[in-house]
């Protein structure tokens, strides 16, 4: 490595350029709309529907392999639009930033693309470059770099040149270094590239992240588990009416397997793809209307089901934005500040509330903070920007708040000289013609500062005790101090360190919180979800965010970084269950508790913005991403990305992802009963040795009229508002549950018995056949339509849940309908599905007939309502 300033020469540059390659992270080309089409064949239920389609062909059953093909292609199509759609509004998001770097170069400084920087090259930094690699600093002058994205800490770094440490000194402590993808914030140097690409600390976590194993979202891993017992259930019961009427009937083995086949086809529930599809994009289209952008679909209903976010802090839970919040004058009155962040929106009001004029040493106050300043902070057209280091820009947001104008200020004040704030100095001061003498404004450190005041001893004491007041609490301190020199100071002259200085006051600054962060959190509680902070920052400033986010109650559930790597294995968990805060952690700490927490049996929703946490957001079984704040590394990752970086528009997802499930189950009723209801009518008649009830093509046409229909209706039904005041489903669960159970066997053996009931006796009573078939076809269509009704909710009684929740339901039945009657009345239909018209007499007695599902499920709902308070009461 070159280790001269002069930097390299061009053919050496062009030499390693060829030897390392360029300065690049190693990205995922994002996938074509073939791939994501693809992606949605990739599920256990949609296998088992390609088995039966191939069964179907090889039986020549062309008409049900045909159906079952436009299924699997409307649910491809639908799906991967979606996910297109989603992907694309993701790339939407990426900014894209053309990092440009200067290097020496044949001993002279060029500006070249951020890709053209090779190890040895000697990179030139200032203010508000971001840094092209990974650097060992040569010099430095006033140099702090914003490294939150790498570390999550929130404050800018401090560098010294000449720092040296052990090499497993942590990432944020590495003070003669410079991470690629950090930006400087102040200052100026010079570093020596060390690692450009995959070998930067960027790179290395990239490479993680791709090596990092994806989570399974909750819905595929249930939906893999249904559908293998749906496909057993299916089968077992095809087999076994096929055997009863081979064996008992003596039917022929050719004739009962061909019936077999097409009793499994049509028991499969195979509009439940398309129907889950489309629940899942109607709630992805709801999430995107409140700020989450949904990348990959079966993420909507995962969300919902998470029972624990692991939430990174710097930018998610907080705005990224220092902010002035307590202030405290000499004579002990203190304040607070209204407004959050670099916007100058707010006021500041006294701690205690009481109303009264502000004092002029809280003007005083301001206006040091106003002038002491080197950054700069300008509205224009009601926007606000600007430049510099955080604390300045903090500062002079606060000044703003009191009414100071800083540019007035200072043409009342010119400068006429500034000692610029070093961190070796810890302390800035700037100096100003007043009143024909020069005064002089401090701001630094509270150690630093303080000696520098004419003050007694024991108001020294004070002072030094409410700055350790407000760093307990979390906050960065700074001392404010002004004075006057004894002689007037000339622009020529070399400022010296101010003394004799009179204390105006002790600012406590703080990353706050996003405004409706609180707020979000306690709902997470109501729905009974964990919420654990993970944080690069200080365990001191992560505690008192927590604290005010109501996170924890004391620091007995903070956990750090070192602690964690000094534990025993043994002593891991323990220490990891009562953690609410986890301050001070690495990117592999953050990963190691969320599997922890997987192991442990939580589905874990992973939140951040920075390269630092990708490898847990891919490791998690939601990832979410911050869309305008975060990286490109970090979004790549993620399952979700939120469009306003809001931790509350996560609780919206989760309310989302809850109303999704709960249709997707919905739809999963309606099917399986609709199944169990076909399989036991056919099986019935085929054990007692009557005909089919129902022929091949009646029974798909039945599939096509009815679940084909109201299955992708019930998945527009809208929430009934309680879905986040009950707790998470517990992670091991099945869709298929206790109550599930028993509503769809309920509906299904009493659709099942009424249909049976009916044929026997149209038989019996000496009705032909076919007659009785378009009579049990009908009466299947109508219990079906009644059973979408009472699908809409698994507790509620049907008339307490308002229609408007879902006309698309109410349409979509009431067209079912009109199509069966007009296939009744049409020629060619009526020739392929053996069905005619019916009497007016029919038309009473078969929807009696259908209503009287109404009335069992709603005896089932309340006999659930009362047991459930039964079993409450009684706990």
């Amino acid at each position: 490595m070159n280790h001269s300033h002069a930097g390299l020469t061009s053919a050496e540059a062009e030499a390693r350029l060829a030897r390392y390659g360029p300065n690049l992270l190693p990205s995922e080309p994002p996938p074509g709309v073939l791939e994501i089409a693809l992606r949605q064949l990739k599920s256990p239920l949609i296998y088992v529907l390609l088995a039966a389609a191939l069964a179907a062909l090889a039986l020549g059953d062309y008409s049900d392999a045909g159906f079952i093909g436009v299924v699997l292609l409307l649910n491809s199509g639908i799906g991967g639009w979606q996910e297109w759609r989603a992907e694309q509004q993701s790339q939407a998001l990426q900014r894209m930033l053309h990092v440009r770097a200067t290097v020496l170069r044949d001993g002279r400084a060029v500006e070249i693309d951020a890709e053209q920087v090779v190890p040895g090259d000697v990179v030139a930094l200032e203010s508000g470059q971001r840094v092209p690699a990974d650097l060992r600093l040569l010099d430095e002058h006033g140099l702090e770099i914003e490294e939150s994205l790498l570390t999550g800490e929130s404050l800018p770094v401090g560098k010294d040149a000449s720092w040296s440490g052990p090499p497993d000194t942590p990432l944020g402590d590495r003070r003669n270094m410079a991470f690629a993808g950090s930006t400087v914030t102040r200052g100026r140097g010079h570093g020596e590239v060390i690692g450009t690409g995959t070998s930067t600390v960027i790179g290395g976590l990239a490479l993680t992240m791709s090596a990092t194993l994806r989570g399974k979202p909750p819905l595929v891993a249930r939906m893999e588990r249904f559908s293998r017992v749906i496909a057993v259930t299916i089968l077992a019961a095809a087999v076994l009416v096929g055997a009863i009427g081979v064996l008992v009937h003596g039917q022929g083995v050719g004739q009962m397997f061909v019936f077999g086949v097409a009793l499994a086809v049509s028991a499969i529930p195979e509009g439940l793809p398309v129907a889950l599809t489309i629940a899942l994009a109607i709630a992805a289209r709801r999430m995107a209307s409140r700020g989450a952008i949904v990348r990959r679909l079966p993420a909507v209903e995962g969300l919902g089901s998470c029972t624990l976010i692991a939430s990174d802090k710097t930018g998610t839970l907080t705005c990224n934005e220092l902010t002035v919040r307590e202030l405290w004058l000499p004579d002990g009155s203190e304040f607070v500040t209204t407004g959050a962040g670099y916007e100058p929106a707010g006021e500041i009001l006294p701690k205690e509330s009481v109303l009264h004029p502000a004092p002029p040493s809280l003007r005083a106050l301001l206006e040091i903070a106003a002038v002491c300043n080197e950054a700069d902070l300008v509205g224009r057209d009601g926007h606000w920007n600007w430049r510099g280091d955080p604390t300045d820009v903090a500062l002079l947001a606060l000044a703003r708040k009191g009414g100071i104008d800083r540019d007035q200020l200072l043409l009342e004040r010119p400068q006429v000289g500034e000692i610029p704030f070093e961190p070796e100095r810890r302390y800035a001061a700037s100096f100003h013609q007043r009143d024909g003498r020069t005064w002089v404004a401090t701001k630094g450190a509270p150690e630093r500062v303080l000696p520098m005041c004419r003050m007694p001893e024991a108001d020294q004491v004070v002072a030094r005790r409410a700055a350790e007041a407000l760093a307990g609490r979390g906050y960065r301190v700074l001392a404010l101090a002004a004075g006057w020199l004894p002689e007037r100071m000339t622009r020529e002259a070399v400022p010296v360190e101010p003394q004799d200085l009179a204390l105006h006051g002790l600012l406590g600054l703080i990353d706050p919180l996003r405004g409706a962060a609180r707020e979000a959190v306690e709902r997470c509680r109501a729905a009974g979800i964990r919420v654990v902070m993970v944080t690069g920052d200080h365990p001191l400033t992560a505690l008192a965010i927590a604290r005010e986010l109501g996170i924890v109650e004391d620091a007995s559930q903070v956990r750090t970084g070192p602690e964690l790597a000094a534990a025993a294995p043994g002593e891991l968990k323990a220490m990891l269950d009562g953690a609410c805060v986890l301050a001070r952690v690495t990117p592999d700490q953050k990963l190691a508790f969320v599997e922890a927490a997987q192991a442990a049996g939580h589905f874990v929703a992973v939140t951040g913005d920075g390269v630092n946490d990708a490898p847990a957001l891919r490791r998690g079984n939601i990832g979410v991403a911050m869309g305008r704040g975060g990286t490109d590394v970090a979004r790549d990752a993620s399952d979700l990305v939120l469009s306003d970086d809001n931790f509350a528009t996560i609780v919206n997802g989760i309310e989302e992802g809850r109303v999704a499930f709960q249709n997707i189950r919905n739809v999963i009723y309606l099917l399986v009963a609709a199944g169990i209801a076909e399989v036991l009518t056919v099986g019935l008649a085929v054990i007692v040795g009557l005909p089919l009830p129902l022929l091949p093509a009646q029974l798909l046409w039945l599939n096509v009229v009815t679940n084909g229909i109201q299955d992708v209706a019930l998945a527009f039904e809208r929430g009934h508002g309680d879905e986040l005041r009950s707790p998470p489903r517990r992670p091991g669960e099945p869709i298929f549950n206790r109550l599930m159970i028993e509503r769809a066997f309920l509906a299904g053996i009493w659709m099942a018995a009424v249909a049976f009931t009916t044929f026997v006796v149209l038989v019996e009573s000496g009705v032909p056949v076919e007659t009785a078939r378009n009579e049990l076809l009908l009466l299947m269509v109508l219990l079906q339509n009644v059973d979408a009704f009472n699908a809409r909710s698994e507790t509620r009684s049907v008339l307490r849940v308002p229609l408007a929740n879902n006309p698309v339901l109410v349409v979509g039945v009431t067209g079912a309908l009109l199509l069966h009657v007009a296939a009744m009345h049409l020629p060619f239909l009526q020739r392929v599905l053996s069905v005619a018209p019916l009497t007016g007499l029919q038309w009473l007695a078969l929807p009696a007939l259908a209503l009287t599902l109404f009335a069992v499920m709603e005896l089932q709902k309340l006999t659930w309502r009362w047991r459930r308070r039964t079993a409450g009461s009684s706990m």
